[in-house]
């Protein structure tokens, strides 16, 4: 069965075992920081799309794309050590920590996001210092939450903020693109509309903060497989829904269900029925609004159930599907400056405008 998602818990400076490898003998540690501090600490929010429209199909077999992206306070911990450049050593390395999420499938080599991130940043900011990484993985991986993306956005803005802001937020966006399609979205407020492939980032105004609730499935889908049952052929549009006509209507009115579209549930639904039946459920349960997130198979509801199931329904649920139900709420940046990241505690004006129940759940 599955569990309940815990709350991010409060960082305490372990023991740093791992940096830089020693190019003789690869794959061996070779320096000890011991208990030093971290130069810089921040948090990678996970996202849900509040809408999905997929447009067409192009003839480049990539699908157009037109979705509101949304951070949520799911949150990974990154931690950052600064240290000069040092010609016989990488200039970028990383570690997991043991209790992160499936640690052990996590690379540590140039294949995570983390490392292209920061290596891309050494790379091109010449003057910028040697850094080490450490993440405590907390994001589910292929659920569609983003977070390997998120990471790597964190990244960057850890190197150019060490650094002390060489490079501007726009150059940064840019290279977050060179990474994956979705990771100069972070880079954002935490609400952006998103064009192209997902990399054509437009940041709209901050959405009313709202609870969000995340249920993660054990079992996960393949992203080319929905997009593969979805059918389109090179060229061939999907009518539907004007996205623009959408976000205006969630930027007027975030729980407003019927502006909750994903044009990827018809095939995820179809591949994996229990989705649809577990998206049902949650309907009657209360919740505002109901969805899976991207192409699956992470669902979200947005609200709050009704009362007399408050305290039952996640096992419940849980028991049924066997899956992780995250209380989490939408998150940002909290001003419009870009010095600053995402935080763990919202600022307390941001909890005007709530529903009461919503309100005690986003102080507990």
């Amino acid at each position: 069965a599955g569990a309940r998602g815990g709350r991010p818990t409060e960082r305490t400076h372990v023991q740093l075992a791992a940096t830089f490898l020693d190019d003789e003998a690869p794959g061996r540690l070779s320096v000890l920081f011991g208990e030093q501090p971290p130069s810089l600490s921040l948090v990678a929010p996970a996202k849900v799309n509040l809408f999905l429209r997929i447009l067409r199909k192009r003839e480049d077999g990539y699908h157009e794309l037109a979705s509101l992206f949304q951070t949520v306070s799911l949150f990974d911990d990154l931690d950052f050590w600064e240290m000069p450049r040092d010609d016989t050593k990488p200039l970028c390395s990383m570690e997991v920590t043991p209790d992160s999420l499936r640690a052990e499938l996590i690379p540590t080599d140039e294949s995570n996001l983390v490392m292209r991130a920061l290596k891309l940043y050494a790379e091109r900011v010449p003057t910028s210092s040697a850094i080490h990484c450490r993440l405590h993985k907390r994001i589910p991986a292929q659920g569609g939450l983003g977070g390997g993306s998120s990471d790597a956005a964190t990244a960057l803005h850890a190197a150019n903020r060490l650094a002390g802001f060489p490079v501007s937020q726009d150059t940064l966006i840019e290279w977050a693109g060179e990474l994956g399609s979705d990771c100069g979205f972070f880079l954002s407020r935490g609400s952006a509309y998103c064009t192209g492939r997902g990399e054509l980032v437009s940041p709209v105004d901050p959405l009313s903060p709202a609870a969000c609730y995340l249920i993660k499935p054990a079992t996960g889908l393949s992203t080319p497989a929905v997009f593969k049952e979805l059918g389109l052929q090179p060229g061939e549009e999907l009518p539907g829904a004007d996205p623009l006509e959408l976000l205006k209507g969630l930027q007027e009115d975030v729980y407003n269900a019927d502006l909750y579209v994903n044009d990827l549930e018809p095939p995820a639904f179809k591949l994996m029925p229990q989705l649809k039946d577990m998206c049902d459920d949650l309907r009657k349960l209360g919740f505002r609004a109901v969805m899976m997130s991207g192409s699956g198979t992470t669902c979200f509801a947005v609200g709050t159930p009704y009362e007399d199931v408050l305290e039952t329904w996640q096992d419940e649920l849980a028991a049924k599907y066997d899956v992780e139900v995250f209380e989490e709420m939408f998150c940002r940046r909290p001003v419009p400056d870009d010095t600053l990241w995402y935080t763990e505690q919202l600022p307390g004006a941001m909890l005007t405008n709530i529903d009461e129940p919503e309100r005690g759940l986003l102080l507990q």
